[in-house]
């Protein structure tokens, strides 16, 4: 398991600092992915990309509740639609806000194989993807929060409670993290 980076640590800038591209999915690129699932899964998120855990590698790993999906070097290449929705992120914990995003993208990239995979996302699943991309670009869910709004989520009680949006925000998992 690896230690998720916040916006709160000392090596947080790797958060704003776009990543570089895997020159190819190795034994040490599947043991990250491993860890990666590993951590998502331990921080009750639906998604994690590899600068939330300190590694500038364009890997993201997602579940909404269907399976792992991994992808090595992710590309959007069509967005549609719209959709508005909650977000926050592991790296910005308790913190939610309202987002937009595309409702439906095709995204390319590689398995955690190295196989080329071309993916049609929809709904959730392709706000994650959105998201988890962003992360890999140095952009955080706070930079595109509709009306600058952020939301302080409690996770025991999952209330919520609004905030000024100085911070900078991921897609929301049954306790409010991505």
């Amino acid at each position: 398991m690896r230690r998720i980076i916040t916006i709160h640590d000392p090596d947080a800038s790797i958060l704003r600092r776009r990543s570089r591209p895997a020159p190819r999915v190795t034994r040490e690129i599947r043991a990250l992915i491993r860890e990666m699932l590993e951590t998502m899964y331990a921080s009750n998120g639906v998604g994690l990309a590899a600068p939330q855990v300190g590694v500038p590698l364009r890997v993201i790993v997602a579940d909404i509740g269907k399976g792992p999906l991994v992808l090595v070097n992710p590309r959007i290449v069509r967005r549609s639609g719209e959709q508005v929705g909650p977000e926050g992120c592991l790296s910005i914990p308790g913190v939610a806000g309202i987002v937009k995003r595309a409702r439906r993208i095709v995204v390319t990239g590689q398995t955690q194989n190295g196989r080329k995979k071309t993916l049609i996302a929809e709904d959730l699943l392709a706000r994650v993807i959105l998201h988890e991309v962003d992360h890999l670009n140095g952009v955080l869910f706070i930079d595109r929060v509709e009306g600058g709004m952020l939301y302080t989520v409690e996770r025991e009680e999952k209330a919520a409670r609004p905030m000024s949006a100085s911070l900078p925000l991921g897609v929301m998992g049954d306790d409010g993290a991505v």
